[in-house]
């Protein structure tokens, strides 16, 4: 597909139709996440793909225990449990103390422990999203959700994730059920009129 209308198809989906994704389309999606950039070249993600029965059942069951007990699957999660395959998206933050710690990165952030901004999550979220726009690209859909914070050292036990990688988000992958790929956002997207500004903040983006 052209850039452009990866960009336009781009839907969060919620609901699978059950068929499996094959091993080199999925192989593809997930390598392109880890062409997006880091700082400094620290490349502090992973990505941990789970696609047994086995794996997705353990993960939902292990998320969805931060529910209200005894609540039943709300229209979200009965959807969502469709996908065929679920990513995680991990952080090492350790990578990037190593890395700006290094003799060639001299200057004031050489400490990550004081940075204002967590880079390791911003680098592994942008990865989520090169994931999502190859999804498309491959016809597929995705979602990108955030995990339940209570829910994160359960995750990581389970999964024997390192004690030192952060959960940042997950994301839903498979073949769209008939109508999800196409379906309408029910919130108004932003605008370049309304969201980009020329110079300074409040002056309109003039073309």
């Amino acid at each position: 597909m052209e850039y452009s209308e990866v960009l336009r198809a781009r839907r969060m989906v919620r609901r699978y139709d059950g068929r499996p994704v094959a091993d080199d389309v999925l192989g593809r999606v997930v390598a392109a996440g880890l062409r997006a950039p880091s700082a400094g070249n620290s490349q502090g993600r992973d990505l941990l793909v789970l696609r047994s029965p086995a794996d997705r059942e353990l993960f939902w069951s292990t998320t969805a225990g931060t529910r209200d007990a005894g609540a039943a699957p709300d229209r979200w999660l009965t959807g969502m449990r469709t996908a065929p395959v679920v990513v995680l998206l991990l952080a090492d933050p350790a990578a990037y103390a190593r890395r700006y710690a290094a003799p060639d990165k001299p200057g004031p952030d050489r400490d990550a422990a004081t940075w204002e901004v967590a880079w390791p999550d911003v680098d592994t979220g942008m990865s989520g999203l090169l994931v999502l726009l190859a999804a498309v690209d491959e016809g597929l859909g995705a979602c990108l959700f955030g995990v339940p914070s209570a829910a994160h050292a359960a995750v990581r036990a389970v999964f024997a994730v390192p004690a030192d990688r952060r959960v940042v988000a997950a994301l839903t992958l498979g073949h769209p059920a008939p109508g999800e790929a196409s379906r309408p956002s029910r919130l108004h997207r932003r605008t370049v009129a309304d969201a980009v500004h020329d110079g300074r903040f409040g002056v309109p983006w003039s073309r």
